[in-house]
């Protein structure tokens, strides 16, 4: 069987835990921060997990993390 390639912007986005499930980091983080509240701010900066919908497909995105 040969190497499978990993995506390379998958790579840069997700990360695998210990158990399986797959971190994400949230959107609007990037620009745009002065019209934004202080608790949104904080929202954005913690890691989400995605769900179990796409979790297949972001597998075959990164098979050896």
């Amino acid at each position: 069987m040969p190497k499978l390639k990993s995506h390379s912007g998958a790579k840069k986005r997700f990360k695998k835990t210990a158990s399986g499930l797959i971190k994400r980091g949230k959107m609007n983080s990037k620009h745009l921060q002065l019209q934004k509240s202080n608790s949104r701010h904080r929202r954005i900066q913690q890691s989400a997990y995605i769900d179990a919908g796409n979790q297949g497909r972001i597998d075959r995105l990164i098979p050896y993390a």
